[in-house]
């Protein structure tokens, strides 16, 4: 299944400086958003050193005698998911030591979305609260669980969704790669249909707009490549709180 993807970052309305990174390896049909977190060095540095090193080992892995990416395989016997996880495990040990070798990065850490498409499979792996969302004809599903306060008090009965949205706890994650030296990833995977459209983005969109409208942008874009600004400039008239980075995947014919 061919894909064609679009992506974009924007420092948003009130902050200095970005501290998201995202990837686009059209080769690989890999791609990748991360929100750092850490201070003005840190959190950049952090996203920057997550995308780069699931990229690396990812590429890595296609050199090695069992190449994960040859051959055809359901997606129950795929080896990908496991090498998806673990270049985000490795991401995990690389943001961590660079803190230990540089005081100014300590306590530095982000989020991972990240999708890998391989034939009709679709295959994520997730940490923290950046997320993954698919849109299919009329419908839009969130397919990644955000690893953070506010979700660990609504699945309790807490608070409610519309409650979290207002919450001061809403960026408060409970997971993230590279602030401690191992962490558990999140994988999935589901299989892809023609004209699907994946968006991964970081909690600066999804906190300002909500699922409807995601899935009224991108179904009303003619060309995928304007989606992503769209959706930023929607989160910018709201406010624009937060760095927004936007990815969007679509399968085509």
């Amino acid at each position: 299944m061919k894909v064609v993807s679009a992506g974009l970052t924007d420092v948003g309305r009130k902050r200095n400086h970005n501290e998201d990174s995202f990837l686009i390896d059209e080769e690989l049909q890999l791609y990748v958003v991360a929100d750092g977190m850490g201070g003005h060095a840190g959190g950049g540095t952090a996203s920057r050193i997550a995308v780069e090193t699931i990229d690396r080992e990812l590429r890595s892995a296609r050199e090695v005698g069992d190449n994960p990416f040859k051959g055809e395989t359901n997606l129950q016997d795929s080896p990908l998911p496991e090498f998806l996880r673990s270049a985000v495990e490795k991401a995990c040990i690389e943001i961590f030591k660079a803190a230990q070798d540089d005081p100014r990065l300590n306590g530095m850490g982000t989020t991972v979305i990240s999708l890998l498409v391989k034939g009709n499979h679709a295959l994520f792996a997730h940490v923290g609260d950046s997320r993954a969302y698919l849109v299919r004809g009329d419908l839009i599903q969130q397919i990644s669980e955000d690893h953070s306060l506010v979700n660990e008090q609504i699945k309790a009965g807490m608070i409610t969704p519309d409650e979290a949205k207002h919450s001061r706890y809403k960026n408060i994650i409970t997971r993230s790669v590279g602030f401690e030296e191992e962490v558990q990833v999140d994988v999935m995977g589901l299989l892809a249909e023609q004209n699907d459209a994946f968006i991964l983005c970081s909690d600066g969109l999804a906190n300002l707009v909500d699922d409807k409208e995601i899935r009224e942008i991108i179904s009303g874009s003619s060309d995928i490549k304007d989606a992503p600004k769209k959706l930023i400039e929607l989160a910018n008239e709201r406010g624009g709180d937060d760095n927004i980075t936007v990815i969007v995947v679509k399968t085509v014919a």
